[in-house]
């Protein structure tokens, strides 16, 4: 099972990246998590269907 990818952000007004509770990359613009996120959702669903094949 694949684990949440979520975009989260810090006190400093910067955003990080989450696989599940481990912190993938910080210090992001809004923009920049977001398309971050956006490529590890399809990268897991590639992969995913992939293994299904």
């Amino acid at each position: 099972m694949a684990q949440v990818i979520r975009v989260k952000p810090t006190h400093d007004g910067t955003y990080t990246v989450y696989r599940g509770t481990l912190a993938l990359i910080c210090g992001l613009t809004r923009l920049q998590a977001e398309r971050y996120e956006a490529s590890l959702t399809r990268q897991q669903r590639t992969n995913m269907t992939a293994a299904g094949a």
